[in-house]
């Protein structure tokens, strides 16, 4: 019996190193993060596509938003505020502007009271930098 116990924990160990090998499916982060950013953004949709060749809608498209100046969408007719405003759209003036648009950019014309969780933000941002299908 000792010289049996020897031999099954080999064969059991054996049966475990290829478990170890395989490639184990693990969700990214920042995609997860961007899928949920994407969930978010249907209530932005109303209003905003993230595509330049959508159709126009009562907002300016957000493709590329990131790195680009407020109020900077040719044929978009921006508010006096939202053209004269100086910011650069970047992470930290959209989780700013996501939270209270008022705040970031006075006089805009966006009706948006905006959203209170740190964490819905970081994820609409991570979709607006890369939109997922």
């Amino acid at each position: 019996m000792k010289a049996a116990v020897p031999a099954l924990f080999a064969v059991a160990l054996a049966a475990l190193v290829p478990l170890t090998q395989a490639p184990v499916a693990v969700a990214a982060p920042a995609a997860s993060e961007a899928a949920q950013g994407k969930r978010l953004f249907l209530r932005c949709s109303a209003c905003h596509a993230v595509t330049a060749s959508a159709p126009a809608k009562v907002g300016p498209h957000l493709q590329g938003i990131v790195g680009r100046k407020a109020g900077a969408v040719k044929g978009f007719g921006y508010s006096p505020a939202m053209r004269s405003s100086a910011a650069v759209w970047n992470e930290a003036t959209l989780d700013a502007w996501l939270q209270r648009p008022q705040a970031v950019v006075p006089g805009t014309s966006m009706a948006f009271a905006g959203l209170s969780k740190p964490a819905d933000r970081k994820a609409l941002i991570a979709y607006l930098k890369k939109p997922v299908p």
